[in-house]
């Protein structure tokens, strides 16, 4: 293994490969950061550049596009509180909150490191334990996929903080916002009112954008314009990444849970980084001795939300090489890349292709330490955004999401998405109503449709496999703990409080 990861470096380090992975971090970290912009797109974009490119060149960009792309939009969730991609939804709830309060260096600093090690971390599990936990998860069925995505929404519900039953109300409106459009498995269109339109539904980066993009100028902009997002007080310059070695060492427990979150949810296919982000905030809340405190601007939030959306890119890498199945969307785009290099992703690449996949796990490495290089000299430069007068920045950002929505579905439709949602969002200030369970519907309705009526027809209409399968009614079980547990706090709450 070390004689082959030494010639993959070797590979590497000529200055075409260096430039290429320099530009391509750059790249993938502004389509990272611009609203209803992704690392897929950025792949997307530049797949047909690599059809003149040698094999260990086009990897060495498309990995650079993809790390850059994902770690690059905790910029805008921390500064502007609008995520520059669905996985980092969750980096919205304390970055943004840290950044008004004067920690944006803080804030910035502590994305960017937790990005790093959480890369590294699941690239590391992708190094050493690809096959056998590929060989595990490519057992997992319909049943299963079910009660995980299941479990994962009562999760976030249950901890969203505030009245439960407000935030039910918000999850199940998320989930309903799935139902329109054509329906998966059997493809037959509903609530579509004869609207072309809403054939293909409402697409989640627009519903993202409008949620919590316009729903913050709105509210901004019925305050008084000031010289900046906040006040000028609060533009701060920290040193190094704004925060102690002491106050690293005591993330070691968050880290590591939120990393071994985003690597197991990165490897099942079609989860990813948006479930990732979500599921490890909730789980360290839920493991937080101060779990009030989330939400308000504090470092454990940021370090959940970015080491586990980054550790999801060596997670979504695993079912790729060792399987031929991709995770997520940008691992979609990398398996149409081995296509055109004449490659077949799967079992047979790590007898045929070794080199190439050692190649492709120096890439992940040195790209790594690339978007930790840049992005922490890029650090001052982001900052200046909290200097920009509040009049000519609000703008420019609903700019930024009209052009971002429009680019992530072509048609103009996905605007008034946008401008819907951010409708929706604002109301749900007002009604006292929680956001984050309604985006998780959004982004889980789907997954836990399509894998029901699946499990369904497997079972011939029988609910009975979805106890009596282990994975699965583990999950279920949890699911109803999780209930229980969290109405009798309620409760009991309510009892104190009268």
């Amino acid at each position: 293994m070390a004689a082959m990861f030494a010639n993959a470096f070797m590979n590497l380090f000529t200055a075409t490969n260096c430039l290429l992975m320099v530009v391509g971090v750059v790249v993938g970290i502004i389509f990272g950061c611009v609203p209803g912009l992704s690392a897929a797109m950025a792949i997307a974009l530049f797949l047909p550049v690599t059809f003149g490119l040698p094999q260990y060149s086009a990897f060495a960009l498309l990995m650079a596009l993809y790390i850059g792309g994902v770690s690059g939009s905790l910029i805008s969730a921390i500064l502007i509180n609008v995520p520059g991609s669905s996985q980092s939804i969750a980096t919205c709830y304390d970055g943004h909150p840290m950044a008004m309060k004067g920690e944006a260096h803080r804030a910035l600093g502590t994305g960017i490191l937790f990005s790093f090690i959480g890369t590294m971390f699941s690239l590391v599990i992708l190094v050493f334990a690809a096959p056998t936990i590929a060989s595990y998860a490519v057992k997992l069925g319909n049943f299963e996929f079910f009660s995980l995505v299941t479990f994962a929404l009562i999760l976030i519900i249950c901890i969203s903080g505030g009245n439960i039953l407000k935030a039910i109300l918000a999850g199940l409106l998320g989930m309903a916002t799935t139902f329109v459009g054509v329906a998966p498995v059997d493809s037959i269109p509903r609530f579509t009112f004869g609207t072309v339109s809403l054939m293909d539904g409402f697409s989640l980066l627009p519903m993202v954008i409008g949620m919590f993009a316009v729903t913050t100028i709105m509210g901004r902009a019925a305050k008084p314009i000031g010289t900046g997002v906040g006040d000028r007080l609060l533009y701060k310059r920290g040193k190094g990444f704004g925060f102690t070695f002491k106050e690293f060492l005591g993330q070691t427990k968050n880290w590591l849970l939120s990393s071994v979150i985003g690597t197991f949810i990165g490897f099942l296919p079609g989860m990813g980084g948006s479930l990732a982000n979500q599921l490890a905030y909730a789980t360290v809340k839920k493991a937080s001795k101060y779990p009030e405190k989330f939400g308000t601007g504090i470092m454990d939030g940021v370090v959940a939300s970015e080491t586990s959306n980054n550790a999801s890119i060596g997670g979504a890498m695993i079912p790729l090489l060792a399987l031929g199945i991709p995770g997520d969307g940008p691992t979609a785009m990398l398996l149409g890349a081995f296509m055109i290099q004449g490659l077949n992703a799967g079992p047979l690449l790590f007898t045929t292709n070794a080199d190439l996949c050692y190649v492709i796990f120096g890439a992940m490495a040195i790209c790594t330490t690339l978007m930790l290089v840049i992005e922490y000299f890029g650090i001052p430069l982001f900052l200046q955004t909290l200097k920009v007068p509040q009049g000519i920045l609000l703008p420019v950002i609903v700019m930024l999401c009209c052009v971002g929505a429009y680019a992530s579905g072509n048609k103009m439709f996905c605007v008034w998405t946008v401008l819907i949602f951010g409708a929706v969002g604002y109301l749900f200030n007002k009604a006292d109503i929680p956001a984050p369970p309604f985006i998780l519907g959004a982004v889980l309705g789907p997954m836990i449709e399509s894998n029901l009526r699946r499990a369904l027809q497997m079972s011939r209409g029988s609910f009975l496999p979805f106890l009596t399968r282990p994975v699965s009614c583990i999950f279920i079980l949890a699911s109803v703990a999780i209930i229980v547990t969290t109405v009798i706090s309620q409760v009991r709450s309510a009892k104190k409080e009268g």
